[in-house]
């Protein structure tokens, strides 16, 4: 009796196989499959979220920096004519105060000109009256106790003629839109953070449903010695190459609706708008997302496949 030839050995994956050409032994997905333009609308809803919250912290630092050493003084009297010699005596005692840097009495005309859009023409009339309005510039930002000082100079000034003189910081107007402001930013950051799961959920599906497809080549490809790292190289790159696409297209998009809103707010000629504007750290930190995107996809993926493969074993 012939003796039995002896069993042959598992066949290693070819070295033509191995490498980029190893990638053509699993059918790629087209820029055309869904993948791709979920992540491009992904990228460009952080663009926007994220220009968003850039654009309201701008606002908000400088509409603080702007008004933090400065006060304004209302002066309450029915006449006319004593209105404005008490915010001359005012303007006067407060000049002379050491954190005081300038003093401007507001004209009746520039006030007028604010109230029009609420009380339309009565706000140039004498039937309402107008306080008087002292802007007062400060060599810093005035703690509670100084605007008390500063309330108690106002005070002795006009304490002859009785008038109703109050101080007021003028940073203590703006509290309720800092307040907002703030809640828009961690908005922002709350559409982040949901947007940044949507896109590694969306890896993950696709990941998953491409691995699923491709299981029989995936078991033929270990059965030719192929390794789990060579098949986790395979679906990276074409996840690589869908995230890349999808991100450069939702960057543009982004940008294309930030340009669109930039151009609608600055039509409103706003100086506290203006101050809302993206600075040269803003545009970096917009353009490093795609990347981000990027680099989150690739992450996901390679988890994906790595606890796919793990559940073939």
């Amino acid at each position: 009796m012939s003796a039995r030839p002896p069993a042959e050995k598992p066949t290693r994956l070819p070295a033509s196989l191995k490498g980029s050409a190893s990638a053509r032994l699993l059918p790629q997905s087209r820029l055309a499959g869904p993948i791709p333009w979920v992540i491009a609308i992904l990228i460009a809803l952080v663009v926007i979220a994220s220009a968003g919250g850039l654009a309201l912290r701008n606002l908000a630092e400088n509409a603080r920096a702007d008004l933090s050493g400065a006060v304004t003084v209302q002066i309450i009297e029915a006449d006319p004519e004593v209105r404005a010699a008490q915010a001359g005596a005012a303007a006067e005692a407060l000049g002379d105060h050491p954190l005081v840097t300038s003093v401007r009495i507001v004209p009746e005309k520039e006030l007028a000109e604010l109230l029009e859009p609420w009380l339309g023409a009565s706000a140039a009339s004498e039937d309402v009256p107008i306080p008087a309005l002292i802007d007062v510039e400060l060599r810093r930002r005035a703690n509670s106790d100084e605007i008390a000082q500063l309330q108690s100079v106002l005070d002795r000034a006009l304490a002859q003629d009785g008038a109703a003189a109050r101080v007021d910081a003028q940073s203590q107007w703006l509290r309720p839109v800092y307040d907002a402001l703030a809640a828009l930013q961690y908005l922002a950051l709350a559409l982040i953070a949901l947007v940044a799961f949507a896109t590694a959920a969306a890896v993950w599906l696709a990941a998953r449903s491409a691995f699923s497809a491709h299981r029989e080549t995936v078991e033929i490809i270990h059965l030719l010695g192929g390794t789990d790292a060579q098949v986790t190289q395979i679906f990276q790159r074409s996840v690589l190459r869908d995230a890349a696409f999808g991100a450069v297209i939702g960057l543009l998009l982004g940008l294309g609706a930030v340009w669109l809103l930039g151009q609608q707010f600055a039509a409103l000629d706003s100086g506290m708008i203006g101050g809302g504007g993206l600075g040269l750290t803003d545009w970096l930190v917009i353009g490093a997302i795609p990347l981000g995107g990027v680099l989150l996809a690739l992450i996901t993926g390679r988890i994906t496949i790595g606890l796919a493969l793990r559940s073939m074993l």
